[in-house]
Formats: C-alpha cells, sequence, structure tokens
C-alpha cells in the first residue's frame, strides 16, 4: 500500500484572503481544504490582531503584521503522515482595521 502523504510534487491552493474592515464575527478563508495541507504560510497584513480558527475552534491570535510558515513536515524523519485534515475550514475573526488576512497552502502530491 503506498503512503499518500510522502509524495514528490507539491500542489499550489488557491491564496485565500479576507480582507479589512473585519466583521467581529467568524469569516471563512475560502472553502474547506479539498486535500491534506503539509505547509501553510498564513500571513496577518492587516492593522488589527486577528483570531484564526481552525474547524470552529480558535488556534492562534496573530497580532498586526504577524505572519507564521507552518511546515508540517520539517520533521518528516519522525511524523511523515503529519498533515492538516482535508475537509478542514479556516476562519478569521477581527473587527474593524485595514489590510487583509491570509494563508497560502501547499500539498504533497
Amino acid at each position: 500500500m503506498t503512503n499518500p502523504y510522502i509524495g514528490a510534487r507539491v500542489v499550489f491552493d488557491t491564496e485565500r484572503t479576507v480582507s479589512g474592515p473585519f466583521t467581529g464575527v467568524a469569516q471563512n478563508l475560502g472553502t474547506p481544504t479539498t486535500s491534506s495541507p503539509v505547509l501553510m504560510v498564513i500571513d496577518n497584513q492587516s492593522t488589527v490582531s486577528v483570531q484564526f480558527v481552525v474547524n470552529g475552534v480558535t488556534w492562534k491570535t496573530f497580532s498586526a503584521g504577524e505572519a507564521l510558515v507552518l511546515d508540517l513536515r520539517a520533521n518528516a524523519a519522525h511524523a511523515p503522515t503529519f498533515v492538516v485534515d482535508a475537509n478542514t475550514q479556516f476562519q478569521i475573526i477581527g473587527t474593524a482595521g485595514s489590510g487583509i488576512f491570509s494563508i497560502a497552502i501547499l500539498y504533497a502530491k
């Protein structure tokens, strides 16, 4: 059986963004994922702090201007199948402000 998470090719997903001013309630960052992300660039290019929500759970609050590279393959020898589940919905919660919040996603194929 072939392990679907050990791939030699990268697949780029469309960048997902929400532009300010933010509404103060959860706003979807695109649609649920169709595959399992292995690398994400999460970037708050807005002027306010924004909560990053994963499937309804607030995971992290990003300060204005803060970014994070979430590389789930960095320690592949220890966790080669460490991925985000397919069908994961990302959201943000922020109030007012200007600028954008974005995530860029890479899949392994």
